[in-house]
């Protein structure tokens, strides 16, 4: 088993589930949650809780739970996290509120992969906790479905201004999911006889007068041609004045998204370019592969011929390669915690650097004159001992920072000058990039030393 990596959590889809129900107002919470927790464990199985949080993490078990909830309680209600940490991955937040009335129970969680729902046991399981749950609490509305066509979908917004659809929450049908809890208020909306005859793989009254409405046997099969029907017929059925063959070919729009694109990136930004595809998420990710596989990065101009190399014009050589090692160090300074790798100062690091401020947006975030005439001698200066250490670069130190040149086999680069244009705005961290720098240098030091070896057998 694997713990959970942010490559698993923007990579992979999961099943989102989303529950809103009520605890009994006059119950402790500790008694009212127990028939919560017991659902849990009979029915989670594989992805049963395995830690649990709120200021710190425990090992799950109830005790680790009401303490928890303590931990983390206030004057309106309290919640606590609960993780799975081996696939299949478990994220998953419980809250409630102390004032308000009703007393709102609320459950966010997410099971990755999405293809552990492939089988229908996995499926039925899943069901029957959320029949469990939504039959001994009142519920206003749950869900459960592929967390990234929820994306595309606009869910939980659907279309509707962001402070509109918090104020009204799931007030209408907007979209059936893969299993849906509907509450009493959207049964009346729709009409009992009307939502019980949904045509739907499983459709039934729950005792608080809820229906639980699940549209095809398993989950990860949304995109299936029969599943994707099923989701429609269930719709427009809810829906009556939607038309059918409009819900269905926007579904099928939808399933373009997931349809897989190879990863064919420029070899010398490779590296950042994977960095950046972790940080879209899954409904997004073919797209973007498509977008970084058409990218093409300048050609880096940062160098001359050696035999063209400005010749060092610093009295003492020596202090100024110190110098230089100074302002790289205080790159390490500014970026150590975010990035623990670039004390090590290696090809590796410099791709994380670019990665860092490329999140940060480090070149729109701060004022131009800090980062010229800070930011920018110390990326220069951090490039060029990359280049030193590993590939047995020479400094020619000079007086003017933007003339100082690092000597890689034939030619010269000036660290400097790129870090310059580097800094100029978020685009130019990739268009400039130091890891590109740095594989174009290597891939000439090789090409070079290829050549001297060919003309000495010689």
């Amino acid at each position: 088993m694997k713990s959970l990596t942010l490559q698993d959590s923007n990579g992979q889809d999961g099943l989102d589930l989303y529950w809103d129900g009520i605890l009994e107002p006059q119950m402790e919470v500790e008694f009212a949650l127990e028939p919560f927790f017991q659902a849990l464990e009979t029915h989670a199985g594989e992805w049963l809780p395995d830690f649990v949080e709120g200021k710190r993490r425990r090992r799950y078990m109830r005790a680790a739970v009401w303490k928890a909830l303590e931990e983390r309680r206030d004057e309106y209600g309290s919640g606590c996290g609960l993780y799975h940490t081996t696939e299949p991955f478990l994220d998953m937040a419980l809250s409630f509120g102390l004032q308000q009335v009703p007393r709102k129970l609320s459950v966010s969680l997410g099971v990755k992969p999405l293809t552990f729902f492939t089988q229908e046991e996995p499926c039925r399981k899943l069901v029957e906790l959320v029949r469990a749950w939504s039959s001994h609490y009142p519920v206003l509305y749950a869900s459960a479905h592929s967390g990234a066509d929820e994306q595309l979908a606009d869910a939980p917004y659907y279309g509707r201004d962001k402070a509109i659809a918090r104020r009204d929450g799931f007030d209408k049908i907007y979209e059936v999911c893969w299993l849906n809890v509907f509450g009493p208020r959207l049964v009346a909306q729709v009409g009992r006889d009307r939502m019980l005859s949904t045509p739907a793989h499983r459709v039934e009254e729950l005792p608080n007068g809820s229906v639980l409405l699940v549209t095809w046997p398993t989950a990860a099969d949304f995109t299936r041609q029969e599943a994707r029907q099923a989701q429609a017929r269930a719709l427009v059925h809810l829906r009556p004045e939607l038309d059918y063959d409009t819900v269905l070919r926007a579904l099928h729009e939808r399933n373009a998204a997931f349809i897989p694109v190879d990863q064919l990136f420029h070899p010398d930004v490779a590296p950042l370019l994977t960095r950046l595809l972790n940080k879209v998420g899954i409904s997004k990710r073919q797209r973007r592969i498509a977008e970084l596989n058409a990218y093409q990065p300048p050609e880096p101009e940062e160098w001359l011929p050696a035999n063209a190399a400005l010749p060092s014009d610093v009295p003492d050589t020596k202090a100024a390669i110190e110098h230089y090692s100074l302002l790289a160090e205080y790159l390490v300074a500014l970026l150590h915690t975010e990035v623990p790798s670039v004390f090590e100062q290696t090809p590796e690091s410099l791709t994380d650097v670019d990665f860092q401020f490329w999140v940060e947006r480090f070149p729109e975030t701060f004022e131009r004159q800090h980062i010229d005439q800070r930011a920018v001698p110390t990326v220069g200066a951090y490039l060029g001992q990359v280049l030193v250490r590993y590939l047995g670069g020479q400094w020619i130190p000079r007086k003017k920072l933007e003339e100082t040149q690092v000597r890689v086999g034939q030619r010269v680069w000036l660290p400097f000058v790129r870090a310059h244009k580097y800094m100029r705005s978020s685009q130019s961290l990739l268009d400039f990039s130091l890891t590109q720098l740095y594989r174009v240098a290597e891939r000439h030091r090789e090409g070079s030393n290829s050549a001297s070896s060919s003309s000495s057998s010689h």
